[in-house]
């Protein structure tokens, strides 16, 4: 017998060689029949998996991210499967299990077409019904190397020959069908239960653009039918969403020819955008940091010193100026490392909290480029903290509190990531030590559940990642704090303590909307274009019904701009009806509609884009209430919707 430990603390005995969907069923009918995946000591296994010693065990279901991640997974083999079956001559690349869903890289002379997706998707069904077990097997990498060469599969080869000499290899079996793969994986093809292919798409190979270009095939798949019904409602609604459309439409940004991955921001999307950064600099103001401005571009001995022109250098834009090399910067934070050296610091003045609106630019690949989402260049709400040992975990609680109150001023729920070490970075044990235990500390002295990312921190330090939550259930990433005892020594930065001699500042690197142009992308998704009535670039639009009326529109205009509320006059010769449409589309929070009856009696009669009419009302008590709704920054109109 052996002793498992369950993810309650709670141990059970176990006959040795039991698998894990032994104890599975061990414990209750239903979770054997739910679950996906096993982890046996923090290493994630399939439910045929051996149990021989003693162990610690936990059991994942669908709704678990590694049991999302195998299902999923499974599914892009079994789409490899079918398109094998359809066509053989076809070679495979790579196919992993993506956030809400699967995806699957083909090399093949036959281009995919939409209506191929259905002919692919019926035959995943008909894999799905034979109920296909998959079958692990390993093999040395010189018989693996063979095994996949025999097979024609010059990709699956080419990945093997990557790996150690003394690697053994695995692969996992469905019927007739073998791939070169880690796992893991659901039991048989028939757990699979509604799967739906959804796109095309093209990719180099290995995201290299100077290797051939791919044909890949996106999916997604669900235990049940209802779930992949409601994801594809979601799906539907995101798309009414889209930002670009929205973008487009509404007349925020163009992402022109001229420049991919270089967005035009237009007038109403400035205005959004200015206003996002003036409630950024009160909150900012509030909590007591400085404002700084750095160079875009700053030559090479700056980015050596950071670190950047060695672990970052093919994401910066370089050039040579006077014959030295320069580069524009990816990052501000080398920038304001110069700031901090400009003056003899003391321990007196730390923390030193500096805030940096930088517009950075990285090369992203073409195919990674998305909207607003995934741009070339973008501005920065950057700051970064000086600070004693002493005050790490009053400035981290300073931070996560600042990025709270940001989130849920626009409506956001989030949740909390802790990324750590990464295999390729800078720095002493004892200072990642350090930075990881503080970042911790601070976290739970907050009562701050986190989410553990190994390995996927900066190069130089720790991070806290924050993941917005939006309202069709899509998480963002945006804001992060990240804990650098490297750059300050790079930088060779310095404070003369209380003992008179020089000592080594800490630093926090932290953004809160990460990017500004990204988190407008965001935020017109989330808003479905109908921003708030303080962030709306038009905030009244003012419908004449016939030419006689502008007079009168014109005077309650100057009134709304003198009150500071953005205004529009729509004063051509349309019927009111097209206007009202009209308006409706641009999603302007209220509508004043002015005629005969309102210019005598002073009065507007307001329509509200959330709650419809509202009736007529006298124009102060309007502009009383629309000023009190943008002053306390409300993502509700203050007005109730008239009684019939």
């Amino acid at each position: 017998m052996v002793k498992v430990t369950l993810k309650d603390g709670s141990v059970r005995e176990v006959p040795k060689g039991s698998s894990v969907y032994d104890v599975a069923a061990s414990i209750s009918g239903r979770l054997a029949k739910e679950a996906v995946v096993g982890s046996v000591n923090g290493k994630t296994v399939d439910l045929f998996y051996k149990i021989e010693d003693d162990c610690e065990l936990s059991i994942f279901k669908f709704e678990d991210s590694e049991g999302a991640h195998a299902f999923r997974h499974t599914s892009s083999h079994i789409m490899a499967q079918a398109v094998k079956r359809l066509f053989p001559d076809t070679k495979l690349a790579i196919g992993p299990a993506i956030d809400n869903g699967f995806y699957y890289d083909f090399d093949t002379d036959h281009k995919f077409v939409p209506e191929d997706l259905e002919k692919i998707e019926a035959e995943m069904q008909k894999i799905i019904k034979e109920d296909l077990k998959l079958e692990r097997f390993e093999l040395p990498r010189d018989e693996a190397i063979k095994f996949m060469a025999e097979k024609g599969e010059n990709y699956k080869v080419e990945l093997i020959n990557d790996l150690p000499e003394d690697a053994i290899i695995s692969f996992y079996r469905q019927g007739e069908f073998v791939d070169l793969c880690a796992g893991c994986h659901v039991p048989t093809t028939k757990d699979v239960k509604s799967i739906k292919l959804l796109s095309l798409a093209g990719a180099y190979w290995r995201g290299n653009e100077n290797n051939k270009m791919l044909q890949r095939i996106y999916g997604t798949s669900f235990p049940k039918a209802s779930l992949l019904e409601a994801y594809l409602q979601m799906l539907e609604e995101a798309k009414k969403r889209d930002h670009r459309k929205l973008g487009k439409e509404l007349g925020l940004f163009s992402l022109m020819e001229e420049g991919p991955g270089f967005p035009f921001m237009l007038p109403k999307g400035m205005v959004v955008k200015n206003n996002l950064l003036k409630y950024w600099r009160e909150v900012h103001d509030r909590a007591n940091y400085v404002e700084i401005e750095t160079p875009i571009m700053l030559n090479r001995h700056l980015w050596e010193t950071s670190g950047h022109w060695f672990h970052y250098k093919d994401n910066m834009y370089a050039l040579q100026i006077d014959e030295e090399d320069f580069a524009v910067k990816p990052m501000n934070c080398p920038g304001c490392m110069l700031v901090y050296k400009t003056e003899l610091r003391s321990y007196k003045d730390l923390p030193i909290r500096m805030a940096e609106i930088g517009r950075v630019h990285r090369h992203e690949l073409s195919g990674a480029l998305h909207g607003l989402m995934r741009v070339r260049a973008f501005t920065q709400d950057d700051a970064h903290i000086f600070m004693l040992p002493e005050q790490i975990k009053d400035e981290i609680i300073g931070v996560v509190n600042l990025i709270d109150e940001v989130y849920k001023t626009f409506g956001f729920s989030y949740h909390v990531e802790l990324s750590t070490r990464p295999e390729k970075s800078m720095g002493s044990d004892e200072d990642w030590q350090l930075a990881e235990d503080s970042l911790v500390e601070a976290l739970t002295s907050l009562g701050i559940n986190y989410k553990l990312n190994p390995g996927d921190g900066a190069f130089y330090g720790p991070k806290i990642d924050f993941h917005l939550t939006d309202c069709l259930g899509r998480t963002w990433q945006c804001g992060t704090i990240q804990l650098d005892m490297q750059m300050p020594q790079r930088f060779e930065l310095s404070y003369i303590g209380k003992d008179g001699e020089k000592h080594r500042p800490i630093m926090i690197h932290r953004v809160a909307f990460g990017s500004i142009e990204r988190f407008l992308g965001i935020l017109i998704e989330e808003y479905a274009g109908k921003f708030p009535s303080w962030l709306a670039p038009v905030q009244v639009k003012l419908l004449t019904i016939a030419d006689r009326h502008i007079p009168y529109a014109k005077e309650v205009a100057d009134k709304l701009a003198a009150s500071g509320i953005r205004v529009e006059i729509d004063d051509r010769a349309e019927k009111i009806g097209y206007k009202i449409r009209e308006a409706q589309l641009a999603k302007s929070p209220y509508m004043l509609i002015v005629g005969d009856k309102e210019a005598e009696l002073g009065q507007v009669a307001v329509r509200s884009r959330d709650i419809g009419e509202l009736g007529s009302i006298e124009l102060d008590a309007f502009i009383s209430k629309v000023v009190e709704e943008i002053a306390e920054r409300s993502l509700q109109t203050k007005f109730e919707k008239v009684q019939q």
